[in-house]
């Protein structure tokens, strides 16, 4: 007979997201447990650069969700200090030709209309801000308000935080449903978890768990890999990229798409990404997909040309095919809340996400627009067949 436990609120996921849910949910007064097939940040969290980013969203409602986060962000950066490794340096986007720079500082017009702080930057500034930068740049926009974190420590500090209870290597085999069709718990491989509501938070495997509750979210995983240069000197002081970075994060192509992203980390080696493909769950190492970030590196950084990479790692961004999260409770079933489908942008959603479902949870208003972010806005319609189980 499995062991039955009762709780306010079960958490699928112990990724950042998922972690962020359960710690606002805490603070509300919520008894929570949090159950992962894997260990905390196991899955995308644990591949993930740690971006907390405002320069790569446009006017809309993920810009908004992301303008919250970053508020809150600053705020468990005070209650957590060095231990996530959070550093507010900005961000510089930078464009590689005088058309692209008049597209990167019209995109910045825009957002500079819904608060968001973009200076433009003049050609002979750049290597002021930069000094490593390669020397024919025409301009860049700065960012003040991008951030970057340690995105395994931030779930794990938020999960201690939380006080929640955590079942790590169980995966979730059912959603338990009451005879009115509403949530009633989880069962695991190991025991039955008992609750009122569930928060599906399980990233690239959010849309098999919402199938265990008979609905569709249309979840795909978009691989990407990063490289990991050997331990250098500060070379990188902020987060710098190429604009067309912004094109490939908003494109739907399942094709290989990349643009360089390089940003120095506190313990000395050099991040470099961001690759985007479509290929399901396979984790193949592709030499010419590294090579090609390589090289778009070296084309911002020249001073990167010599230096050893010691690693590359890759992960699975949980897309969706509006490029939007799913956020907040589901109206097919009840008790059960969404809070998965944030492709890249994870780590830096995670704290809006997680007060809001909080919110929804504890039946608190909820002074946010999320009917962009509704679960089952994709019912009735055949763009993103699929689930997470592609």
């Amino acid at each position: 007979m499995l062991k039955r436990t009762s709780y306010d609120v079960v958490v699928v996921g112990a990724g950042v997201v998922g972690a962020a849910c359960a710690y606002y949910a805490a603070r509300a007064g919520l008894r929570v447990a949090v159950v992962d097939r894997g260990p905390v940040a196991g899955g995308t969290t644990g591949a993930g650069e740690g971006n907390l980013l405002v320069s790569d969203k446009e006017p809309g409602p993920e810009l908004d969700l992301a303008l919250l986060s970053t508020t809150l962000w600053r705020e468990l950066a005070e209650e957590f200090g060095d231990r996530v490794e959070y550093e507010p340096k900005g961000g510089l986007v930078v464009a590689s030709a005088p058309a692209g720079l008049d597209a990167l500082n019209g995109f910045a017009a825009k957002q500079r209309t819904v608060g968001v702080e973009a200076v433009p930057v003049a050609a002979d500034a750049l290597r002021e801000l930069e000094p490593h930068l390669a020397e024919d740049l025409p301009g860049g926009v700065l960012y003040p308000q991008d951030a970057q974190v340690q995105p395994a420590l931030a779930a794990a500090h938020l999960l201690r935080a939380a006080g929640a209870e955590r079942y790590l290597g169980e995966a979730v085999t059912a959603l338990r449903r009451g005879p009115d069709g509403a949530i009633r718990g989880v069962v695991t491989e190991r025991r039955e978890l008992a609750a009122p509501a569930v928060v599906n938070a399980a990233g690239t495997w959010g849309g098999a768990v919402a199938e265990l509750a008979g609905v569709r979210l249309p979840v795909l995983p978009r691989r990407g890999f990063v490289l990991v240069t050997e331990p250098l000197p500060r070379l990188v002081r902020r987060k710098v990229y190429a604009a067309d970075y912004v094109a490939d994060v908003a494109s739907g192509s399942a094709d290989l798409q990349s643009s360089a992203v390089v940003e120095g980390t506190p313990a000395g080696p050099v991040l470099i990404g961001a690759s985007r493909e479509r290929v399901g769950f396979d984790r193949t190492l592709r030499p010419e997909v590294l090579r090609r970030l390589a090289a778009q590196a070296v084309a911002l950084f020249p001073v990167l040309r010599t230096v050893a990479v010691q690693r590359a790692y890759r992960g699975f961004r949980p897309y969706l095919p509006d490029h939007l999260p799913a956020i907040g409770h589901d109206a097919r079933v009840p008790g059960l809340y969404h809070a998965c489908g944030h492709e890249g942008a994870g780590i830096g959603l995670a704290p809006a996400t997680g007060l809001l479902i909080a919110r929804q949870l504890a039946g608190e208003a909820v002074e946010f627009e999320l009917a962009p972010f509704r679960p089952e806005r994709f019912d009735g319609t055949a763009e993103g067949s699929g689930s997470g189980a592609e």
